[in-house]
Order: C-alpha cells, then sequence, then structure tokens
C-alpha cells in the first residue's frame, strides 16, 4: 500500500513523490463515484425538459394552431431568460454555495416545466396561447440559468486541472443522452398518455416536470460545496485534494488571473465567447428541429424516424467520451475543440447535398452526432486552465453568454423553413456556423502553466 502523506502535514505532496499518481488515483475515483453520478442525473432532468418541446410539437402546433416560427422563436427564447443569470449563478457556486443553489434552481425549474403542460387552459388566464409559451419558455430559461455554468465552476473545487476534461466528459455525456432517451420516452407519452381527455404533449410537460421538484430536496442533502466538508473524503486524501488545488490558484493569483476584472482584460474569453454562440446556434437548431426533419422522410416507416432522430445523441454521447478521455492524454485543449466543430459542419454539409435520399441523409446526421458535442470536454476546461477563483467564474458566467445561439439558431432556421417550405437553406445556415466555429477555435490560446510547487 502506497504511504500517504502523514497526518500532520497538510501540503499538498510533489507531483514527484513516489505515490503522488496513486493518490491521485484514488481520490479522483472516489470523488467521481460520489459526485458524476448524481450531477449527470439531475443534468438529463434539466435538458428533458429543455429539450423535449421538440416531440411535444408534434403535437402541440395543430392544437395551439403555431407555426414552425412560433416554435423556434419560443423555443429560442428560453435561452435570453438563460442569459441573465449565467455571471452571477457561477459567481454564487464560487462564493457562496453550489448545493443550495442547485437545489433552488431544480425546484424553480421543474415548477416552470410543469405549467408548460397548462398553456392555452383556463388556468392560465386571458393571455394568448402563443404569448403564454413564450413567458413560459422565458422563466424556464431564468430558471435553469445557473446550473450548468454552476457545475462547470464547481467541478474545479474537486478536480485538478489535468482531471478536469475528463470528469466533464463524463458530466456533458449527459445531453446527447437526455436526447437519445427522451425523444422516444415523450414520443411514447405524446401517444400513450391522455388521462383526463388531454392531450399527450400536455403530459410531457407535467410529467417530466414533476421529478426536477422532488430532487431539488434530495440536493440540499446529498451534495457538498468543497472538500473541507465532505465527511465521505478521508482526512489524508482531503488535505492532498486541498493542497492540489491552493498550489493550481497560486500560480494563476501570481499571473494575476483571479480578479473578475481579469475575466474582461483576457482576450481569450471573448474568442471563446464567440465560439460558443456559433456551435450553440447550430446545435440547438438541430435539437429542436431534427425530429421535423426525420418526420419529414415520408418513404421510412414511423419507427425508423423515430431512431433517426434519437440516434445521432446515442453517437454524440460516443464522442464526447472518446474526445475526453483522448484529451485527458494529450492536454490538447484547443484541437480537440476546433476538429470535431469542423467535422460536424463537413458532415451538415454533405447531408444537404444527399438531397432525398432518406438513409444517407440520417447516417450524416448520426455522422455530426459523434462530433457535434464531442468539443465540450475541452472547451469547458478551458475557462479554468486560463484563470483561476473569481475570474474564472466570471470567465464561465461571460463564455455562458453564448447561449443566446440558442435563441439564434432555433428562430433563424424555423423562420428559413416558414418562408422557403424546405430544410435545406437551414441546414446550410448550421453548417456554416460550425465551420467558422472552428476555425476560430483553432486560434485559441492556452498558456502553458507551470508544474505545482513541490513539497518543502
Amino acid at each position: 500500500m502506497p504511504k500517504f502523506p502523514s497526518a500532520t502535514n497538510s501540503v499538498s505532496p510533489s507531483r514527484n513523490h513516489p505515490h503522488a499518481e496513486v493518490i491521485a488515483a484514488h481520490v479522483r475515483r472516489r470523488i467521481s463515484r460520489r459526485l458524476i453520478p448524481y450531477l449527470m442525473f439531475i443534468y438529463l432532468l434539466a435538458y428533458l425538459d429543455r429539450a423535449n418541446l421538440g416531440i411535444a410539437k408534434l403535437q402541440m402546433q395543430k392544437d395551439l394552431v403555431f407555426t414552425d416560427a412560433v416554435i423556434g422563436f419560443g423555443a429560442g427564447v428560453y435561452f435570453f431568460g438563460f442569459v441573465l443569470l449565467s455571471i452571477p449563478g457561477s459567481l454564487i457556486v464560487e462564493r457562496w454555495s453550489a448545493r443550495k443553489w442547485i437545489a433552488g434552481i431544480m425546484i424553480s425549474w421543474g415548477v416552470v416545466a410543469v405549467m408548460m403542460g397548462f398553456i392555452g387552459a383556463p388556468l392560465m388566464g386571458s393571455f394568448s396561447p402563443k404569448w403564454q409559451f413564450y413567458v413560459l419558455r422565458f422563466l424556464l430559461g431564468v430558471a435553469e440559468a445557473g446550473f450548468f455554468p454552476g457545475v462547470i465552476v464547481y467541478f474545479s473545487h474537486w478536480y485538478r486541472l489535468e482531471d478536469r476534461a475528463r470528469a466533464l466528459a463524463f458530466f456533458v455525456v449527459t445531453q446527447p443522452i437526455a436526447v437519445a432517451t427522451g425523444i422516444p420516452l415523450s414520443r411514447w407519452v405524446l401517444e400513450n398518455i391522455h388521462w383526463l381527455a388531454w392531450s399527450g404533449w400536455r403530459w410531457i410537460f407535467i410529467l417530466e416536470g414533476i421529478p426536477p421538484i422532488l430532487f431539488g430536496f434530495i440536493t440540499l442533502l446529498y451534495l457538498v460545496d468543497r472538500p473541507q466538508e465532505a465527511k465521505w473524503l478521508p482526512d489524508h486524501e482531503k488535505r492532498w485534494l486541498i493542497g492540489e488545488l491552493k498550489s493550481e490558484e497560486r500560480q494563476k493569483t501570481a499571473a494575476r488571473r483571479v480578479s473578475m476584472l481579469d475575466a474582461f482584460r483576457h482576450p481569450q474569453t471573448f474568442l471563446l465567447l464567440i465560439v460558443s454562440f456559433l456551435i450553440i446556434t447550430g446545435n440547438q437548431a438541430l435539437i429542436f428541429f431534427l425530429p421535423s426533419i426525420t418526420e419529414s422522410k415520408t418513404s421510412l416507416p414511423v419507427a425508423i424516424r423515430t431512431l433517426g432522430a434519437a440516434l445521432p445523441y446515442a453517437f454524440s454521447a460516443a464522442g464526447i467520451l472518446l474526445n475526453g478521455f483522448w484529451v485527458h492524454r494529450t492536454g490538447a485543449l484547443r484541437w480537440h475543440t476546433a476538429v470535431p466543430v469542423l467535422a460536424t459542419g463537413i458532415s451538415l454539409s454533405l447531408a444537404i447535398l444527399a438531397g432525398d435520399r432518406a438513409w444517407l441523409v440520417i447516417g450524416l446526421f448520426c455522422l455530426a452526432g459523434f462530433t457535434s458535442q464531442a468539443y465540450m470536454p475541452a472547451f469547458w476546461a478551458m475557462p479554468s486552465a486560463l484563470l483561476g477563483k473569481s475570474a474564472a467564474a466570471t470567465a464561465v458566467g461571460l463564455i455562458a453568454l453564448g447561449n443566446l445561439g440558442g435563441f439564434a439558431g432555433p428562430a433563424i432556421f424555423g423562420y428559413l423553413r416558414t418562408s422557403t417550405g424546405n430544410y435545406q437553406i437551414g441546414l446550410s445556415f448550421l453548417a456554416g456556423c460550425m465551420l467558422v466555429a472552428g476555425l476560430l477555435a483553432s486560434m485559441i490560446r492556452i498558456p502553458n502553466n507551470p508544474q505545482p510547487e513541490p513539497m518543502q
């Protein structure tokens, strides 16, 4: 057995310590077993409530007489609400309590998600269904705003820089898993649940909105804010981790990269913001309209069309994990961001050229799915690689403003679909966003960080 640091030594051992990697592996496994499955599950709940509109709209549009432009605007207005609390949410996790913040967010978004099931019902008052839809989507964005950036900051309290991308891979892989499992689940509810003579789309929102409320209260009991408070982490591992994280912060403090203003002074922050905006513009439009695109392939059976809408996100899960583990080995954050995004743009371009060859189009969407979200572990490890403390939290919040692309993408795509009557021009727009984002990502520069100081 390795000899751990003594109880009297509260300083992190050197990276040259003979058992340093063994200690690191012990700590990483223990933290990951405790935090990652739970954070993945609650993120899955969040993403279901965000993305289930893509299925609900198949009935909702007819019942409420909504055009694709209305659905696209409503899908996108979520992100206006989302950006309002991105920076405050990140700073709250850094300076106050991740546990309390995440719990409050979950309860709030669950309540709003349930209310989506009552659009157009007398309970919602005299506002037109369209404006009820817009307001609730905006409020859902406000309710969920601090969750994702908050978790990114939360990970920096538990993982060293070299471990962060791999941990983030497990967390963000929840996005495609939520879509891949949520599409068939929501489709089943749509077609089979009609309790109280209500349409299935209403029950999608109600049934998928209740679990976050329940798990919001469980979160208060399960999560802890920092390693110092973790009773499940042995003292010697706790001291080792705290020492490692403090060593990283000392380097960033010396480089003047820790205050809120440092995030605004750093040009890479704004390059990351632009890249994020373009990627999210493409990805969110695809998430909301892929079920409609596959539904238009009427030469295929319904089961194949449903599978075609879900399968690309199963490939996305594989892409995220592969790229996350690969970047853990290479440390090349820039290229593990740029290359998958460029590949996605190329796949979408080929899908346009494939025309009416339905099977080929679905295959290319699967290829695009494999790369479309693979950038995330490397990309979201960059803010804490560039900056520390409040600067990193502020940068995460600033970069999260790129979620406005979640408004732009569906709204522009919906407009192009309504005005042209086909999906080709919209897909061309999405492919262009991805190609430009990939080129810009290749220009990001991450400074070389010195190794943590050895134990004296």
